[in-house]
C-alpha cells in the first residue's frame, strides 16, 4: 500500500517481467545512482545508452535527498517526444549532440537465482514517484565482456522512470528552470545524503563510463550549483568521485541489500 501512495505502480495480478525475461533472469538499466550504487548480486556491467530520451532533475525526491516538507531533486529520463512539447531552456544544446536522443548510463545482469530478491530491492529503492518499464539497451560492449567497436544487439533492460504522470514530476515549468533546479539541489538533503552529492557522483559515474564527459543537462547543473556553493562544491566533488571508484571495486557480494559495504 505504501508504494501506491507513493505513486509507484503494482500491477493488479503481480509483476509482469517475466514476460520480458522468460529464463527468469533480469537486465536493469541505470542513469541515476544506480551508476554508481549498484544493485546486489549483478555479475554483469555493461556500459551504453537507451534511445528516444532525455536525462532530467526534474523529480523531486522526499526520502533519498529530500524530504517531504523540503524536498530535494533526482533524475529520470523522459520521452524525447514529449519532451520536445515542454520549455527547456538549454533545449538548443540538446539538439546540438551527435549524441541526441541518447541516455549513456549501465546496464547490470541479474542471475534468475537473485532475480526476484534484487526486483524487490529496486521496488523499494525506486519507491518515491517510479515505476518500472522496459526498453530496448544499446551496449557498447559485447554482453560477454569482449571490446566490440559496433556494439552488441540491443538487450531488452527494465529501467524505473519517474514518469510525468506521476506525484513527484515537476509540472510547474518555473520549478524547471535550471537555476531554480540547482538552488533546490544545492539545498535538499534526504536520507542518502546531500543533493549535491548525488549530481556530482552522477558527473562523475558518467565520465567513469569511458565518455569522458556528462551530459549538457548534467553539466550545466554542475556549473551552477558549484557557483552556489563555492569552495564547498570543489571537496564535495573530490569526494564524490572518490567514493565512485571505490564503490564500483567492492565485490557485488560484499555489498548488502541497503547497497552498504558488508566488509568495513
Amino acid at each position: 500500500m505504501a508504494a501506491i501512495a507513493q505513486g509507484h505502480k503494482v500491477h493488479p495480478d503481480g509483476r509482469t517481467w517475466k514476460s520480458h525475461f522468460p529464463k527468469g533472469d533480469l537486465w536493469v538499466f541505470g542513469y541515476g545512482s544506480l551508476i554508481w550504487k549498484p544493485p546486489p548480486h549483478y555479475d554483469q556491467r555493461i556500459p551504453g545508452y537507451i534511445s528516444g530520451y532525455v536525462r532530467r532533475f526534474w523529480q523531486a525526491s522526499t526520502d533519498h535527498r529530500g524530504t517531504p516538507e523540503q524536498p530535494g531533486r533526482v533524475v529520470t529520463v523522459i520521452e524525447r517526444t514529449f519532451w520536445e512539447t515542454l520549455d527547456d531552456p538549454i533545449a538548443h544544446l540538446e539538439s546540438e549532440l551527435s549524441s541526441t536522443g541518447k541516455v549513456w548510463g549501465a546496464a547490470y545482469h541479474i542471475p534468475a537465482s537473485h532475480a526476484e530478491e534484487v526486483h524487490d530491492y529496486l521496488d523499494e529503492r525506486e519507491i518515491d514517484g517510479y515505476s518500472a518499464h522496459y526498453t530496448p539497451f544499446h551496449p557498447t560492449v559485447d554482453v560477454e565482456g569482449a571490446g566490440d567497436s559496433t556494439g552488441s544487439s540491443p538487450i531488452i533492460c527494465m529501467v524505473y522512470i519517474g514518469q510525468p504522470t506521476n506525484p513527484q514530476f515537476l509540472r510547474d515549468a518555473a520549478h524547471r528552470e535550471p537555476q531554480h533546479v540547482a538552488q533546490v539541489i544545492s539545498a535538499g538533503h534526504g536520507l542518502s545524503g546531500k543533493g549535491s552529492e548525488y549530481l556530482f557522483m552522477l558527473e562523475k559515474g558518467l565520465e567513469g563510463l569511458g565518455l569522458g564527459t556528462a551530459d549538457v543537462h548534467v553539466t550545466d547543473l554542475v556549473k551552477r550549483v558549484k557557483a552556489i556553493e563555492a569552495e564547498l562544491a570543489e571537496a564535495e566533488e573530490e569526494e564524490a568521485e572518490i567514493k565512485v571508484t571505490r564503490s564500483l571495486e567492492i565485490p557485488a557480494e560484499e555489498v548488502d541489500r541497503d547497497g552498504r559495504e558488508t566488509i568495513e
